[in-house]
């Protein structure tokens, strides 16, 4: 078998220049751009060969439809509080409760983008807001649902994050950027049915693509990562 010998500078600029962007420009994506990426995604590694995912791309009125259906469910929980309890997610994406060094981690993030954005604690409104702009994909032009057959087991979660870090990967070496996105869990009562999902699918997470907004101050904000020390250990 011929080895291919990659550029490791490039590959590592692919993955370390991946961040969370949210915001993005109206500039459209070729379909043929979007299916390139998932073709590549689609030899992240599976347990047996499984490839558990299922993938839903929304573009245009298929998208703003969607965007239209969520906003208006999010905007009926700001009113009514007590219809949070019709939302339910399909799977436990954080803990119960939650514990260190989590909980801080979770609170530099969250507080940090906050801050940059002006948004103090006692804002309830404006971090409506900011939430309510996942349910805009960030105003992304393309939207992506991921779901995997219920019957799977956790091991195709595990799966399920290569293929998203392939695609993420993937768009950035075509000049793109990605948001993944667990807020949109909630919502798999209005998401499902919108993307005419099969009654066994259950939805992973969505995702938003497209082109970053380099003006945008949001994308100025970059998360820490602890040092190699703190999460490796060496043994010999």
């Amino acid at each position: 078998m011929t080895q291919t010998v990659l550029n490791p500078a490039l590959v590592d600029a692919a993955i370390t220049s991946r961040m969370a962007v949210r915001a993005f420009t109206a500039q459209t994506v070729a379909r043929e751009t979007i299916a390139e990426i998932l073709q590549v995604a689609s030899r992240a590694p599976s347990g047996t060969n499984t490839q558990p995912w299922k993938v839903y791309v929304l573009q245009g009125a298929s998208r703003d439809a969607l965007v239209n259906k969520v906003c208006a469910a999010h905007d009926a929980i700001q009113a009514n509080p007590a219809l949070l309890a019709d939302y339910k997610e399909q799977y436990d994406y954080y803990p119960a409760q939650w514990f260190s060094p989590y909980i801080e981690r979770r609170r530099e993030n969250g507080w940090g983008l906050y801050g940059l954005l002006g948004i103090g604690k006692a804002d309830r409104d404006k971090m409506q807001a900011q939430m309510q702009r996942n349910f805009r994909f960030f105003d992304a032009p393309v939207g992506l649902m991921f779901t995997v057959d219920r019957g799977m087991g956790r091991g195709s979660l595990l799966d399920y994050g290569t293929f998203l870090q392939s695609i993420m990967v993937a768009a950035r070496a075509r000049g793109l950027h990605t948001c993944p996105q667990q807020a949109w869990n909630m919502f798999n009562s209005i998401i499902l049915p919108h993307v005419r999902a099969g009654s066994q699918e259950m939805l992973v997470c969505g995702m938003a693509m497209g082109y970053a907004d380099s003006m945008a101050v949001v994308n100025t904000f970059h998360t820490p990562r602890v040092p190699l020390d703190e999460f490796t250990q060496w043994l010999e």
